[in-house]
This record gives structure tokens, sequence and C-alpha cells, in this order.
């Protein structure tokens, strides 16, 4: 595992503790994780919430940040779907940082949504290949590469039907990578991002989104799904002229009492000449395919597809709860000739993951759980550690 999480601070090994704990007030850090976590402050009312974390990768050497949360709702009207604000900062002992900004704001009476992220980042990243013949190779493939990152992508969408919303998406990225270090020398031929060169894309399309959910971070029974379209072209000053159409259909189901069965299937096509390295579609990370390296399995698609069951909370807690998923997913591009080789959607190339996690109910009142989950892929494992469910 490429990755270790150490700890979060103060935070999950002595939630028990000060779950029953009485008086800390005596002492600052532990009067603010004890108002943190005994929080039953109105369902109405803000909540802001913030953690430090220490992690260590070989890439990085000891990595330190901030993890911060605040969520509401509009004109504190409950009937308001609950508005998200999600933020990590972090320094390594390496020199690099990170700042990453998401967010999914309601305003009075759901009338729009506003949909999105921003992410400056000047850290390493971890180096397959750029199909998934390279990427599905042994390690020794595996070469560290320095990145520098700006993103900036905002949809505005506004109700136009009873949870339906339709609106304008943008993306801007920025990317300067340095391949200077990559070893393995592969290269397909209809990928291009084998530069050293810095590269600006800019996309503009337009979104649809049918939502019926109130709380995002932890939904419990309805539908989520978005489909949306962006076409990056050189009119708008890109670099590249390509196309990128997304969609993701996630179902909720009530189980029993206080038991959630979810499902989520995904798929994203970049379709256009010599897409760029940050344009491509990339598998894993801590939201879906959970346990693969995010970015270790990239091409053009990607298809997948995930289930989870969720116990939240077990029936002898009213705080500490549990959840199990299975995925699996694709990633591929072209079929380049019958005299090369193929890689497209084959059934034989499809990856599986699986894992566990628990789960402490943070903030009572809105139903908004901490998360720690381990998934297990034939590469290893990884460790998440956040708020909110991971989709």
């Amino acid at each position: 595992m490429k990755k270790q999480l150490l700890y979060s601070l103060f935070f999950f090994t002595s939630l028990s503790f000060f779950s029953q704990a009485k008086d800390t007030s005596s002492n600052l850090i532990l009067g603010y994780i004890n108002t943190l976590i005994n929080d039953t402050s109105d369902a109405s009312t803000a909540n802001f919430t913030t953690y430090p974390i220490i992690a260590v990768a070989p890439e990085t050497s000891w990595q330190f940040g901030l993890s911060s949360l605040y969520v509401y709702s509009a004109k504190k009207n409950l009937n308001n779907r609950l508005s998200e604000l999600k933020s990590y900062t972090f320094y390594t002992l390496n020199k690099q940082y990170g700042i990453n900004l998401e967010h999914a704001l309601y305003t009075d009476y759901n009338e729009w949504l506003f949909y999105g992220k921003i992410k400056v980042q000047a850290a390493p990243l971890d180096f397959y290949g750029s199909n998934f013949a390279e990427c599905n190779a042994a390690d020794k493939s595996l070469s560290s590469l320095d990145l520098n990152i700006i993103n900036f992508k905002e949809r505005a969408l506004r109700v136009i039907a009873p949870d339906l919303y339709l609106g304008l998406e943008f993306d801007f990225q920025m990317y300067n990578p340095n391949f200077d270090s990559i070893t393995n020398t592969i290269v397909r031929p209809d990928v291009s991002y084998q530069s050293n060169d810095k590269s600006t894309s800019v996309g503009f399309g337009a979104g649809l989104i049918y939502n019926n959910i109130h709380n995002f971070l932890n939904p419990r029974k309805g539908v989520f799904s978005e489909f949306a379209f962006l076409r990056y072209s050189n009119v708008l000053k890109s670099d590249y002229n390509l196309t990128s159409i997304i969609t993701d259909n996630r179902f909720y189901l009530p189980v029993k009492e206080n038991n959630v069965l979810a499902f989520q299937f995904y798929a994203q096509y970049t379709i256009g000449p010599n897409p760029q390295f940050n344009l491509i579609s990339l598998m894993g990370g801590e939201s879906l395919m959970r346990g693969y390296y995010l970015g270790r399995y990239r091409d053009r698609h990607l298809l997948a597809t995930q289930v989870e069951y969720r116990i939240l909370p077990f029936t002898f807690s009213k705080r500490w709860g549990a959840s199990v998923f299975l995925a699996m997913g694709q990633v591929f591009g072209e079929n380049i000739s019958e005299d090369n080789f193929k890689n497209g959607f084959q059934f034989k190339n499809i990856l599986p993951t699986g894992g566990a996690g628990l789960r402490f109910l943070l903030f009572q009142e809105k139903d908004i759980y901490f998360r720690v989950d381990y998934g297990v892929t034939k590469n290893g494992g990884n460790y998440y550690l956040t708020l909110g469910e991971a989709f």
C-alpha cells in the first residue's frame, strides 16, 4: 500500500471516550472535540467542523493536512436540501502542497443548484501507464511524476420540473506535468500526453440532473442521476478539441430500520484525437472503485458500478455503524487496428474490488457520519478517512 494513514489527530480512536465525556471544558482542544462530537444543535443550525490529518507516503514523505466541512440549509428552512462545502489542504516535508474545495449548494426553495470544485496542487503522482495493458503490468513499470494542477469546474443548474435541474457547465484545467522521470516508454499512438509542456483545457457545455435526495452526504432513499456534456475547443482558447460525456446514476433503497442498500452506475467517455493527460478517465479513489490508487488505471473511457450495504447505526448503538461494498469497472480505449493491439472494452479486463468500513454519527441532528473504509484489490489495498458517504 503506497500510502499509510497514521491518524486523524485526536479524532477517530477517541470517539467513544468523547461521546461519553461530560466535562472537558478545562482544556481548549479537548473541549472543542467534545463539543464537536456531542453536538446536539438544532437541525436548522449550520455546522462547521475541522480536523487535522497526518499521513506518510514514499512520494511525499510526511504530509500534514486540515480537512473541513460546513453544512447548512438555505434560510434555515429544513425543506431546503442540505448544502455542503468541503475542503482539504495539505503540505509535505518535500515542500509539496494542495488545496481542494468541493461544494453542492442549494438556494431557497431548492431553486438553484451550484455544484463544483476548485483544486490547486503541486505534488507527485504515481504513473503506471496510458492504457489497461500498461497499467495492469507489474509495479516495476511504476514511475513518479511531478505534477502542477489548477482546476476550476462549476455547474449552475436551475430547477425546471420537480427534482429536475438543467443548466450550464464550465471546466478550466491547467496541467504542468514533468515526464522526465518516466521509465515506462510505451506510448499509445492515439495518446499524446508524453510531453513536458504545460497545457490549458477549457470546456463549456450543459448538464441535466435529477435529484430527490435530501442529504447528499448520507442519502437514505431516492435517486440521483446526472448527464453532463462538455466540449473543449480552441475557440475557447483550449489547447485541445475534445468532447467529454459523463453519466452518473445512484439509487438508494431503505432496508429495515436504518439500513440502506445503495447502487451506482458510472460512465465517462473522452471523444476526439490525442486526448491530453488530464482529460482521460481515471479509476480509483475514495468514492468509486475504492482500494485502487486513483489513476493506477487510466484510459479514454471508464465504466464502473458499485453496490454498498450500510447499517447506520447498529441496533445496539446510537452512534456507531458500518458498511460493506463491492465494485467492478474497467478503463479502455479504442481498437487501433487489426495489425496493432486492441484496447477496447473486454469482459476479461473487468477489475473487481471490495471492502468494509466503520461509521460514527458526527452531526446527530443532520445525520452525517464520519467514515473509515478499507478497499481491497489485486494490487493491494487503501484506507479512506473522510466525512460523508462515498456516493
